[in-house]
């Protein structure tokens, strides 16, 4: 488990003072994928420092395992911080070293034996699926190897605390996928808490039990990530539901958008609906899919005008959120 307790990062001072980081306050468990996400800016690289102390937070605390890294000496913190492993956004492997060696790093600084160190290194590239390239070096390898191997080296020293920072940045849709999956593997076989820092929203999906968003230094939202989905009011859950282009509703249709507000919302709610208005009703777009065991979504509808008054009443009572979007004009019905 870590837990961040106002952690606030600064540069300069006086009337020069640039506050990055702002009194953060966020607590990840042990078997627990929390994302942070945000705009360029926000202070996610600099957050990702402040986790692994490769920057000193000015104030607040990084709590591992009930031990706040922040407050010890550098010997100290030398011994504490393998209880944090990172994976940097380009892998960060040493090209003249084989991919055994990238990954017994951390175990050679430690004065680990030859002996503890094979095994150790057989262990984790069996774990990531790599046995096969062990002899291998940085510049054979895809990139998702690569980050394969970062993650492998992470592990080394049997961390609780996995930090991502933009580790699936600049990967392909697929390889996105298998890493992401090897990290939720790792997360419930080694009960590991993972902060996973990130810009792609799409991937968030896939990876995270929680969702945080960063802006100019401060958290401004975070929760589950079923329950952000589930909340027409979350902007945090709007963010994260994927972008498409909808077809036009008919003349003298209004153009409804609709969210899943609730794990109960009948697959068949278009028929029900169109049942309790009495009309038909078109379907101009939907991105539905299952997060967490439940069905999470936002569709766009089109709906006679006459009928608006009645339209979010039949909605709630399906479990689903609507409001008219008014970048969709109502057409006019030729005369």
């Amino acid at each position: 488990m870590i837990e961040i307790a106002q952690l606030t990062k600064t540069y300069g001072t006086g009337e020069n003072t640039t506050v990055v980081l702002d009194r953060l306050d966020f607590t990840v468990q042990s078997g627990e994928i929390l994302a942070v996400v945000g705009p360029s800016g926000a202070g996610k690289s600099t957050l990702a420092q402040c986790i692994n102390l490769l920057t000193r937070p000015t104030s607040g605390s990084v709590i591992v395992n009930g031990d706040d890294l922040a407050q010890l000496n550098v010997r100290q913190l030398r011994v504490a911080r393998r209880r944090i492993g990172t994976v940097f956004q380009s892998s960060s492997l040493l090209s003249r070293r084989t991919v055994a060696e990238n990954v017994a790093l951390p175990l050679d600084f430690l004065g680990a034996t030859k002996a503890e160190t094979a095994r150790r290194v057989g262990e984790l590239l069996d774990r990531v699926g790599l046995s096969d390239k062990a002899a291998r070096y940085p510049f054979q390898l895809s990139g998702g190897q690569r980050q394969r191997v970062g993650i492998a080296r992470a592990l080394a020293l049997r961390p609780s605390v996995l930090l991502s920072d933009e580790a699936t940045s600049g990967l392909d849709p697929q390889t996105t996928e298998s890493v992401v999956e090897l990290l939720r593997e790792l997360r419930r076989d080694l009960d590991l808490a993972i902060v996973f820092i990130t810009h792609e929203m799409d991937t968030v999906l896939r990876a995270a039990d929680s969702v945080a968003r960063l802006d100019h230094g401060r958290i401004v939202e975070s929760g589950k990530l079923v329950d952000l989905l589930t909340d027409h009011r979350s902007r945090l859950g709007n963010e994260l539901r994927p972008r498409r282009d909808d077809a036009q509703a008919a003349a003298g249709d209004v153009h409804w958008k609709v969210t899943y507000d609730s794990p109960d919302v009948p697959q068949d709610w278009i028929g029900r609906l169109g049942q309790d208005l009495g009309v038909q009703v078109a379907l101009l777009g939907a991105s539905v899919q299952v997060v967490a065991g439940v069905t999470v979504g936002s569709a766009s509808i089109g709906v006679g005008g006459h009928l608006s008054a009645r339209v979010p009443d039949a909605l709630t009572a399906l479990g689903l959120s609507g409001s008219v979007d008014g970048n969709h004009p109502v057409l006019e019905v030729a005369s």
